[in-house]
Order: structure tokens, then C-alpha cells, then sequence
């Protein structure tokens, strides 16, 4: 859930109705400072939790952010009728954005840190748990059900229509489960080695999107562009688009997680994935109809 529930600038949620007098005259005149940010700019931040303070007038290192424990994300910032920030909402737990929930902080209570020599990097840290968080009220937006009831009426008035679309998507995906499975190519890359259960389990969504794929020679075969989960969150499959030009003419092709070999950067964060296939071969397969 990312809605955006105002478009106020992060500089009042930051530090008030003062901050942004200082900075306006009047309506439209708010310019903002270097150390001012747009609550846009939140939306989507992960958030780190830091068992010491932090003072947030010392920028940090480059990749500070590794010694800190990663507990979610900012969905969303509330804002009240009189413009304050009333809290950030939070989404925490969870595997892939399936099985997390909505948990709201103060704003006071996260910190803003900058990086050393790159003032528009930013990490937010809280002082508290993952564990803490999770045990927090659920953040109930009474909209939710609204929604929920209005997407079920036009799901339902969408299912006769549907009908003809749902049985060629099941003769795609048996042409797809009836292929032959791939095993992942044995590579060794300098500098890389195989990812260990830990950094697979942590990837997200967002992570792989757009990741290239390479053939076991090193040729780009396509990037991924969707995950696909099962009811239980599990991934299930991994859509690589193989082809076109620009992102135009690309074929949308469903391999299987398992396929794939992943391999992460000895002394860094870059993942490189593999399959043992070529682009003739990946453009030959069934299209992906999801």
C-alpha cells in the first residue's frame, strides 16, 4: 500500500509550521533548503533500526547502512486537516510485500542521516525492533474496505468478459509446465560467489525488477520484469523479457526461481543471475500471458 494521502512537502513533517514560514511569504513562494526533502522523496525508504543513537548533524559512511538491522519501509505519511504530520505508516514484516502490515510512527521518532560527500542520499533509523514493531497495532485505514468492496463489484462484472481470456492464459501455462526445466549453469566469476539462502530470502520485488539475465557465456538474455508469488508467498516464478529494443517488442517469458543461479559480489551488494539458456532459445518459449 503506497497511497499518497497529501502532497506536502517532507520540510513541515520535518520540523513544523515554522520551518516553512521561515521559507514563505505567502502562497507559493516555499523554496526548499539543502537539507529539505519532499515527502515523495519518503515514500518507499526502508527504514534501519540502530541499537546506538545516531546524531543526525554527523553525516555516515558510504554503506552504513549495513551495520544496521533493515525493518521495513515507508507506505505512507498522514497529514491532518491543519497540515501537521499526525505519523509515517510503516509496512513491516513480511517477504516480497506479501504478509507485511501497517504499523504508524511518530514522526520525531525517525532520524534523517545523510551520507558522507552525498547530502541527497538519505537513511532513515529508528531506535527501536523489528520485533517491536510487529507487536504494534495494525494500522486500520477504514478506506481499505471501501476499496476492497468497489475493486469486488467490478471483478465481478469483469468475469464473463474474462472467460475467454483465463482459458488461453491455461493452455499458456500448460505449454509452460510441459517444457523441459533448465538446470542453473555452474559459473564462476571473479570477485562472485553462489548467494547463500540468507540474501536470496531477503530479496524483494523490487530488487530483481529490471535485474539482467544472462546466458551461462555472459550474453544478455533479457531482465526480469515481474515476480510471480503463490498464495503462499512463496515465488513461484520469474518473468524474463527477452527481445526488443528500447523495451519495445520485448517477449515476456515465465522460467522457474529454481532455474536461476545467483551470484553476489564478494566485497559488495551487486547480484548477478544466470540461466542456462540462450535468447533464441528464451524467445522460443511460450509467452508469458499474466
Amino acid at each position: 500500500m503506497k497511497r499518497f494521502l497529501s502532497t506536502t512537502a517532507l520540510i513541515v513533517a520535518m520540523t513544523g509550521t515554522a520551518h516553512a514560514e521561515a521559507h514563505s511569504s505567502g502562497y507559493g513562494t516555499v523554496t526548499l533548503g539543502d537539507s529539505d526533502f519532499l515527502a515523495s522523496d519518503m515514500i518507499g525508504m526502508r527504514i534501519y533500526n540502530s541499537e546506538n543513537e545516531v546524531d543526525v548533524t554527523r553525516p555516515v559512511a558510504a554503506d552504513a547502512e549495513q551495520e544496521w538491522d533493515d525493518i521495513g519501509e515507508v507506505n505512507d505519511i498522514i497529514i491532518t486537516s491543519e497540515g501537521n504530520v499526525a505519523a509515517v505508516v510503516l509496512g513491516v514484516g513480511g517477504f516480497l510485500g506479501l504478509g507485511e502490515r501497517d504499523v504508524t510512527v511518530s514522526m520525531d521518532q525517525i532520524k534523517v542521516l545523510t551520507e558522507d560527500g552525498d547530502a541527497d542520499d538519505r537513511f532513515l533509523v529508528v531506535n527501536t525492533s523489528k520485533e517491536v514493531l510487529e507487536a504494534a497495532p495494525a494500522f486500520d485505514d477504514d478506506r481499505d474496505e471501501n476499496m476492497e468492496n468497489a475493486d469486488k463489484m467490478a471483478k465481478n462484472d469483469d468475469m464473463a468478459k474474462n472467460d475467454d481470456v483465463a482459458k488461453a492464459d491455461d493452455m499458456a501455462e500448460a505449454d509452460n509446465d510441459n517444457r523441459r526445466m533448465l538446470t542453473p549453469p555452474m559459473i564462476e566469476r571473479d570477485g562472485y560467489a553462489d548467494a547463500d539462502m540468507e540474501v536470496i530470502s531477503d530479496l524483494t520485488a523490487e530488487d530483481l525488477d529490471g535485474t539482467t539475465v544472462y546466458g551461462a557465456n555472459d550474453e544478455n538474455v533479457g531482465e526480469i520484469g515481474e515476480v510471480i508469488l503463490g498464495d503462499s508467498g512463496k515465488v513461484t516464478g520469474i518473468v524474463i523479457n527477452v527481445g526488443g529494443f528500447l523495451g519495445l517488442g520485448e517477449k515476456p517469458v515465465e522460467v522457474t526461481f529454481d532455474e536461476l543461479r545467483i551470484l553476489k559480489e564478494a566485497d559488495g551488494d551487486d547480484l548477478r543471475i544466470y540461466i542456462d539458456s540462450t535468447k533464441e532459445n528464451l524467445e522460443a518459449q511460450p509467452e508469458y500471458k499474466g
